[in-house]
């Protein structure tokens, strides 16, 4: 198998402790990245938790990918957004520019082509398994990551219910990595965590 990258996805309302506090703990793991991923909070209120946490992420030499706010993203010379596709669609192409690394969430094939298309460098794919985010919708299951992995033509990062007891179901249907955001926010010690999924990968 290939190497198996983990993203962490970020929600501070049920972060376990101080949400900055967590975020440096998080940082401090060789991680694919951490998507800020604060969907609630208006722009100026993201600038100020973004600059906060990008900050932590500089310093233990982190990847801090911000979400949805691309003209916050440019204003703190963060190099990395991940965004809904509806909003990557709504984009002229010239505001990407600034950015390295753009992430699109995707919830079927044509979505991940059009994503390619658009100029996204990966994607996220779910929501895999069944999760609390997402109360009441069935999750689209290792079926559908297995078909959007393979047809893809960026890499798949799978999301939606992936935790230490079924990420080897995700690492073994040609995903690129998985993206955890409960496990990361509520475990008792983030380092432990990442190491029983990494042991768990193989």
């Amino acid at each position: 198998m290939s190497t198996f990258d983990i993203l962490c996805v970020t929600n501070r309302h049920i972060c376990k402790g101080d949400f900055p506090s967590r975020i440096e703990q998080i940082a401090k793991l060789p991680l694919k990245g951490i998507i800020l991923r604060e969907k609630d909070l208006d722009e100026l209120e993201y600038y100020k938790l973004a600059e906060h946490v990008l900050d932590i992420c500089k310093k233990h030499d982190a990847k801090c990918i911000l979400h949805t706010y691309t003209d916050v993203a440019r204003k703190l010379s963060a190099d990395a957004i991940h965004l809904p596709l509806s909003l990557l669609k709504s984009l002229n192409p010239s505001e990407l520019y600034a950015f390295k690394e753009v992430g699109a969430s995707c919830h079927s094939t044509d979505d991940a082509l059009t994503a390619h298309r658009l100029g996204a460098s990966y994607i996220t794919a779910g929501h895999i398994f069944t999760t609390d985010c997402k109360k009441g919708v069935p999750p689209r299951g290792i079926a559908f990551l297995n078909d959007i992995s393979a047809q893809s033509p960026l890499p798949v990062y799978a999301i939606g219910g992936i935790n230490a007891d079924n990420i080897a179901e995700p690492a073994n249907a040609g995903a690129k990595g998985a993206a955890v955001m409960s496990g990361f926010m509520c475990c008792p010690d983030p380092e432990s965590y990442f190491n029983k999924l990494k042991m768990n990968i193989l």
